[in-house]
């Protein structure tokens, strides 16, 4: 009723545009993008994109259990996942859901929905199992868009799915989104080495860069490179665990734009959120109505499990069995300061 839209690719089940209103009651489109479909073909910074079966990295693109790095089998089998990111997997590797052409399930227009429907074949970039996943986009009147993700798969597999848009809540990504307030309801993290790596370590956040209990704006710490975690990352580029505990119904981060006054409540039922701050956005990408995005032009708040999660037992488990259901569910919901 507020005029707020969607736009959603069946390419990739990509989410293309989201547009509400700002403190004036005018439309902004919130998160970064293409006008056409040769830029997602292409979409090396995965705009907007359904990553799956696993999102962030997988070290070696193996599965590895305890300090002696003996291969975690999955019903007896080592697995080997397709490298691309050096010698790791990134977002599931080459040509990932991402780049699937999805089928339309069913669209719902008394609920503003539609779910996309795919069957990711058995040894998918190296994933094991043939699985079936149904991902879910509604626009509800309170402007929230929930997505769902539900899958099964005929073999033990890996799953752990998130959705890779790029936010900058001012609806002008010429600018960056440094000034943007954020709040993390996280007290520790989990820390990278040099190359992006988690550590296995799970730490505090007090009294570091890496603290947002406290809103602050984005760009307040992100250039104190003498603090490691900012330099190996770039900037934010990291996994916070989230003190949720799994309750979608408790806030997971909230990110305000202070000029556009529009915010982004985020609530999910997954264990972390990785925050990407636009680190590697570098001006050699031109995007919707042609315009160049810079470095830190905008804001990834991704719903997640822990990167590398097979690789570390002792954190909430990323595998999926046979006859288990995997469901992941997240809500950005906007809002407006005025």
């Amino acid at each position: 009723k507020k005029g707020a839209y969607a736009e959603v690719l069946q390419y990739g089940a990509i989410l293309v545009k989201i547009c509400v209103p700002d403190k004036k009651g005018d439309l902004k489109d919130v998160v970064l993008g293409y006008d056409d479909i040769r830029g997602y073909e292409i979409n090396g910074c995965f705009f907007g994109a359904i990553i799956g079966r696993s999102g962030n990295r997988i070290e070696n693109s193996r599965f590895f259990i305890d300090d002696k790095e003996v291969v975690l089998t999955l019903n007896g089998k080592e697995i080997v996942l397709t490298p691309n990111e050096g010698a790791n997997n990134l977002h599931s590797g080459p040509d990932g859901f991402e780049k699937k052409l999805w089928e339309v399930k069913e669209i719902s227009q008394e609920k503003n929905s539609v779910d996309f429907f795919r069957i990711s074949p058995d040894g998918e970039n190296g994933f094991p199992g043939e699985f079936s996943i149904v991902v879910k986009y509604e626009f509800t009147e309170e402007n929230e868009l929930k997505i769902f993700y539900r899958g099964r798969s005929d073999a033990a597999t890996v799953a752990n799915m998130t959705n890779h848009s790029y936010f900058n809540l001012s609806g002008n990504p010429s600018q960056p989104a440094t000034d943007h307030i954020l709040y993390i309801n996280a007290d520790n993290y989990t820390p990278v080495d040099s190359t992006y790596m988690t550590t296995g370590e799970i730490v505090t956040v007090k009294e570091t860069p890496m603290d947002f209990t406290t809103p602050k704006a984005v760009g307040q710490d992100i250039d104190k490179f003498d603090f490691i975690q900012l330099k190996n990352g770039n900037g934010y580029d990291h996994n916070w665990v989230l003190n949720t505990q799994g309750d979608i119904n408790q806030l997971a981060a909230k990110l305000t734009s202070p000029t556009s006054g529009i915010s982004l409540e985020v609530y999910t039922n997954e264990p972390g959120i990785q925050v990407y701050s636009g680190n590697f956005l570098d001006g050699t990408l031109s995007g919707k109505k042609g315009i160049v995005y810079n470095q830190r032009a905008s804001v990834c708040l991704e719903t997640q499990h822990y990167p590398d999660s097979p690789n570390k037992p002792e954190w909430p488990s990323v595998i999926l069995e046979p006859g288990q259901t995997y469901h992941s569910e997240c809500i950005f919901k906007f809002t407006v300061e005025k």
